[in-house]
């Protein structure tokens, strides 16, 4: 079975830090996420391909994407053989 888990480092009313730590997880089948903020993210360990509605990237450790409010992705797949860890900023 998979793991996730979302660990809120800092929130104030401009900036959110959260570090996600994926263990083969990967977004539910039909789920989309549509966030009402801009996400800043780096990867610091593992690898994951992301899906936009029109679009793949396969990242790995080292690798950040900006991902403008409101556009839809979902995490296709992480990393199987270690964990995924990534850095999250939302503003």
């Amino acid at each position: 079975m998979s793991h996730h888990a979302f660990d809120n480092i800092f929130s104030n009313k401009i900036v959110e830090i959260e570090r996600i730590v994926f263990d083969g997880h990967h977004t539910s089948d039909g789920k989309w996420y549509d966030q009402e903020k801009n996400e800043f993210v780096i990867l610091l360990d593992g690898s994951a391909v992301l899906r936009f509605e029109d679009e793949f990237f396969e990242i790995e450790r080292g690798d950040y994407i900006l991902i403008e409010k409101h556009k839809k992705h979902r995490v296709e797949s992480t990393d199987k053989k270690k964990k995924t860890v990534w850095l999250a900023f939302f503003f």
